[in-house]
């Protein structure tokens, strides 16, 4: 989808991997964790791209400079029967923030949203994003408050998984 002269939001392509890479890897440098990416180019040909992709990726350029991304999958509702689209990641290079990419990359999603009869779109921000979380409300999204995220890594999963039933 073009925006303007020099500004494009399309959907990622399996040549992009390395430019989605790079973003994971800027974005975890914004979180303050940069050293928690552990993600290879293999691994996301292989989830983005392979024969049972789990997530899709929107890239943002300006010209043909990578300046975001938004990583998102579908989810489900029961409540809704319907089902949800969940932005795992949303993400645009500090020095390119407030020229619309963001905006962008979420008009976007909402259109996939629509087009996929979404209930509803869904994404966590960290509490100390405040630049973030202005933006989003300004867009209409409202904070769930009354809900908490919950996380299980991945050697508590097998660790888990390893359990007896009782």
């Amino acid at each position: 989808m073009k925006m303007q002269r020099d500004f494009e939001i399309r959907a990622a392509v399996v040549e992009d991997v390395p430019v989605i890479l790079e973003l994971i890897r800027e974005l975890a440098t914004y979180e303050r964790a940069p050293n928690e990416v552990t993600a290879t180019e293999e691994q996301l040909v292989e989830v983005l791209f392979g024969e049972k992709p789990v997530a899709e990726v929107l890239l943002a350029f300006e010209g043909k400079s990578p300046v975001g991304f938004a990583v998102f999958f579908l989810n489900f509702s029961t409540w809704l029967g319907r089902p949800g689209l969940y932005l795992e990641d949303l993400f645009v290079k500090p020095e390119n923030r407030g020229k619309g990419y963001g905006r962008a990359l979420l008009i976007e999603l909402a259109k996939i949203a629509r087009e996929r009869d979404c209930g509803r779109m869904e994404w966590a921000v960290l509490d100390w994003n405040e630049p973030a979380i202005k933006f989003y409300r300004a867009l209409g999204a409202k904070p769930m408050e009354e809900w908490t995220v919950f996380r299980l890594t991945r050697d508590r999963i097998t660790r888990l998984a390893e359990t007896e039933q009782e």
